[in-house]
């Protein structure tokens, strides 16, 4: 039985888009569990055409193809659906609120058809998460060390107690590499389409492109010919060293090397 008391349907859903980007990417997959007052399911999966080339670099981390939709319909299409599935439901889900209720509302607004989120009740199983186990310092050095953070925003008591937690996290998980190139590879994995560890530039289909606010999408190359200006914004402003560099060098002729990638399937995925 599900927990919740629960007055009237709450859908739990989860999106697989374009890209992370909740008003320029578009919605390839959508999965929706109702869950009705009575505790009885009803699911339903939606896979869709967005409309537009799926990157390569989305391909590798959902596997679904430009060939898998393209007799798919478009969200515009069963938006009428979807909408009716939902009805006057609550929402939840694993970090909706930032991702997969902005583009949902997005498409929806493409479609002309009107979605308020703010009449719905939203249950974001992350925020329990972080809630109730918190993720710093002191919680840490409870976790692994079994002792209070007496001393805490001491910048000596600070690292001492970091090195404990790393300590101790070693000793309750054997498995960790004790190598630390190893290790960092396992904490910290690279994107190999961000062309700086911000993901600020991004290799978008083979070509060099800005990732973020008004010329997302916007090929390095052309903004060379067309609007210097703005990698010449990027070098002047606040961003990362690595970043500022992608955009300096741009500007002097030089691009950085682009990713060596596995070669992709040739046979579309199951939608199953």
């Amino acid at each position: 039985m599900f927990p919740l008391k629960l007055d009237r349907p709450l859908c739990f859903l989860d999106v697989e888009a374009t890209g992370l980007t909740p008003r320029a990417d578009r919605i390839i997959e959508l999965a929706i569990i109702k869950i009705s007052p009575d505790s009885t399911e009803t699911a339903h999966t939606w896979l869709l055409n967005p409309g537009v080339p799926i990157p390569v670099e989305t391909v590798a981390i959902h596997g679904i193809t430009d060939e898998g939709v393209k007799s798919c319909p478009s969200f515009a299409a069963v938006a009428h659906d979807i909408r009716a599935f939902i009805g006057d439901a609550d929402l939840g889900g694993f970090n909706i609120t930032r991702f997969d209720i902005p583009i949902l509302c997005e498409e929806f607004s493409r479609a002309g058809i009107a979605f308020e989120t703010d009449s719905r009740r939203i249950l974001d199983a992350q925020r329990i998460f972080h809630t109730r186990e918190p993720r710093n310092l002191a919680a840490a050095l409870v976790f692994y060390c079994g002792r209070e953070h007496t001393d805490a925003h001491g910048a000596d008591a600070d690292t001492r107690a970091t090195i404990d937690v790393v300590v101790g996290q070693f000793k309750r998980y054997p498995d960790l590499p004790t190598n630390l190139e190893a290790l960092d590879q396992m904490l910290n994995p690279r994107d190999p389409f961000n062309a700086d560890r911000a993901g600020r530039f991004r290799w978008i289909d083979g070509q060099l492109a800005v990732n973020f606010g008004k010329k997302k999408g916007a090929r390095v190359l052309d903004l060379i010919r067309d609007d210097p200006g703005f990698l010449k914004w990027i070098i002047r402003s606040d961003f990362p060293m690595d970043t500022r560099a992608i955009a300096e060098n741009a500007l002097n002729g030089s691009l950085p090397e682009p990713p060596r990638l596995k070669k992709q399937p040739a046979q579309p995925p199951s939608e199953e």
